[in-house]
């Protein structure tokens, strides 16, 4: 069991500062646990930041020291600062299985008469479905040994060293015996929304949802990123172990008291009317709740009759998720407007009556992309349904086309950019605008490339960026590199120190690491990850790749192979101009 221990006044903490000794350091490192397991797991604050940060810097100290007497279990384990050139499979103990899904409470009776077939002496232990990633840890010995992604439930990708990042995550537990403990990974609602008002101050663009970031901060190759995305890990399950408690609701309480962090609602039931009413009141309290779910989970609570009741070829017999009812509303769409991005895609998207959807005011709706407006047969004024189901930007499920009073507009397929008004290329289902000179792909492009994810350039915000392009100064990204300081001057607001700051940075963009090269050009579909593995695959060969080759690779599929290949058929020597500029280095590992 996670053991409380009297706290360590901090006085007593200040004044073996200076005087820490081994006993000292092994009870420094359980007292910072304590504080952390207190504030990441129990939301429940023990001291300030300025205690927690003196006493682990203490330790830090010891450690860089006494680097042998290191605890696996010490927080400055979680640091996060090591990039990996990939992810490698590993097989889990157990299948990680995944659920049949319900819909409504016909399905519910129809689950429970099927499963009482095997069964009639059972109950029911119900629990939140959150909507996330999910994680597979691995503990022996009370250390945590492995933390593998689902996959296909049988293999998946190791991401120890990402896991250890995630402070809700314990590094070690009072449970000896191999045991793998199942959860699902998510960003509480909260910490999305500061995620998503720092990326809009620093020009960069919008998380779509709490779900998508979790699973993509899960798989970065850097761990340093993975440790500011403020993940937790919130249990659901056990697979490989040798618990001898015979209820499921006893085994998750025994995980919970290992250090691990409880759901914000959990009940037992035996009968149909019991889980509906468990299931009305979860779908009612959803958006209080902290994380985002999308159903509850409903598990026959007895171990024993789990074994019996076994699986399908796809789902466990005794368990099944019934989803929560997606959010829709009628409204009317007003306009549709057109988005051209970085890479020149132009985006249709809806702008309707302005709509509450439990709570959220709705205003636009994604409509993807040209042919499904024709495919749906949506037009301007029509009333249509609008679906939110977790999603920040809503969708337009159906057209209510007996509705119609015959006013109503089709929406012509644009033929020129919205921007720049020249000829706009058809490409499948894409329409893209292939004016390299366009302002809306100059400006984006190089508000992107600048960004901290790719060249980091400090000073080229979005102000900076459309001054120096309205005044002519870069038509490209290009352009930038032969900024002077005459010409900065010359500008209206700029002084002599923000002009030399600003050509400073852009010095220092020199020999950036390869990736960041890649990631910095904008190609459609790949970003940090992808740009991080074309360039440990190929280096700046990655141009002269074929497709067969990119699909190789681990994580890229074909569509995102046949954006590399068209991205570098049209902009070659653009490509070859910046690589000379820059000069990036080169990975070690290349073909």
């Amino acid at each position: 069991m996670y053991k409380q221990k009297l706290l360590i006044s901090q006085q007593f903490l200040f004044d073996k500062i200076q005087s820490m000794n081994t006993d000292d350091y092994k009870e420094a490192v359980k007292q910072l646990n304590i504080y952390a397991h207190h504030y990441y797991v129990l939301d429940d604050a023990l001291t300030t930041d300025e205690v927690y940060d003196k006493l682990y810097h203490e330790v830090l100290d010891y450690e860089t020291q006494h680097p042998d007497e290191t605890l696996v279990e010490s927080p400055t384990q979680r640091v996060g600062d090591i990039i990996t050139d990939k992810f490698y499979k590993a097989e889990h103990l157990s299948r990680m299985w995944s659920l049949e899904d319900i819909f409504n409470n016909d399905d519910l009776e129809t689950w429970l008469i099927k499963t009482h077939k095997l069964d009639e002496n059972i109950s029911f232990y119900c629990e939140p479905k959150y909507d996330g990633a999910s994680l597979n840890l691995i503990y022996e010995n009370g250390e945590l040994l492995k933390g593998i992604t689902r996959g296909d439930g049988s293999i998946g990708e190791e991401i120890t060293l990402n896991v250890k990042t995630i402070k809700s995550i314990p590094l070690k537990i009072e449970h000896l015996d191999l045991i793998e403990i199942r959860g699902e990974v998510v960003i509480m609602k909260s910490d999305f929304e500061m995620m998503n008002q720092q990326r809009a101050k620093n020009d960069e663009d919008l998380f779509a949802n709490p779900r998508n970031v979790a699973a993509g901060s899960l798989r970065l190759l850097d761990s340093s990123i993975t440790a500011k995305r403020k993940l937790v890990f919130l249990p659901y399950g056990i697979g490989v172990n040798s618990l001898e408690q015979k209820f499921l609701d006893q085994r998750m309480e025994y995980i919970y008291a290992l250090g691990f962090k409880k759901p914000p609602y959990a009940a037992k039931a035996k009968e149909f009317k019991e889980i509906q009413e468990i299931y009305n009141q979860m779908n009612k309290d959803r958006d209080s709740y902290s994380m985002m779910l999308d159903g509850m989970v409903i598990k026959v609570n007895e171990i024993s009759a789990q074994i019996d009741m076994g699986y399908t070829v796809k789902n466990p017999r005794w368990a099944v998720a019934y989803k929560f009812p997606a959010i829709e509303k009628i409204t009317t769409i007003k306009e549709i407007k057109l988005q051209v991005g970085r890479s020149g895609v132009v985006t249709p998207v809806a702008v309707v009556e302005p709509t509450d959807i439990d709570g959220v005011v709705v205003e636009r709706a994604t409509l993807h992309n040209f042919d499904e407006i024709e495919r749906k047969d949506i037009r301007l004024g029509d009333k249509v349904i609008i679906l939110r189901s977790g999603d920040v930007i809503p969708k337009i499920i159906k057209v209510l086309v007996h509705e119609r009073s015959g006013s109503e507009v089709k929406f012509e397929k644009p033929s020129l950019c919205p921007v720049c008004h020249t000829e706009l290329l058809q490409e499948d289902v894409l329409i893209k605008c292939q004016n390299l000179s366009c302002e809306a792909r100059v400006v984006n492009s190089i508000l992107y490339f600048a960004s901290k994810p790719c060249l980091n350039i400090d000073g080229l915000g979005i102000k900076i960026v459309e001054a120096l392009f309205n005044s002519g100064l870069i038509k490209s990204v290009i352009d930038l590199f032969d900024l002077t300081l005459e010409q900065l001057l010359s500008l209206e607001g700029f002084k002599e120190k923000k002009s030399q700051n600003l050509l400073d940075a852009l010095q220092n963009a020199k020999g950036c690491e390869h990736w960041r090269f890649i990631n910095a050009l904008g190609i459609e579909h790949i970003g940090e990850v992808a740009s991080k593995t074309l360039s440990a695959e190929f280096g700046f060969g990655f141009v002269k790749a074929t497709k067969e080759q990119i699909i190789e690779c681990d994580g890229i599929g074909e569509e995102m192979a046949e954006s590399v290949l068209e991205f570098v058929r049209v902009n070659k020597e653009t490509i070859a101009a910046l690589h000379t500029i820059l000069q990036p280095k080169e990975p070690t590992k290349k073909i």
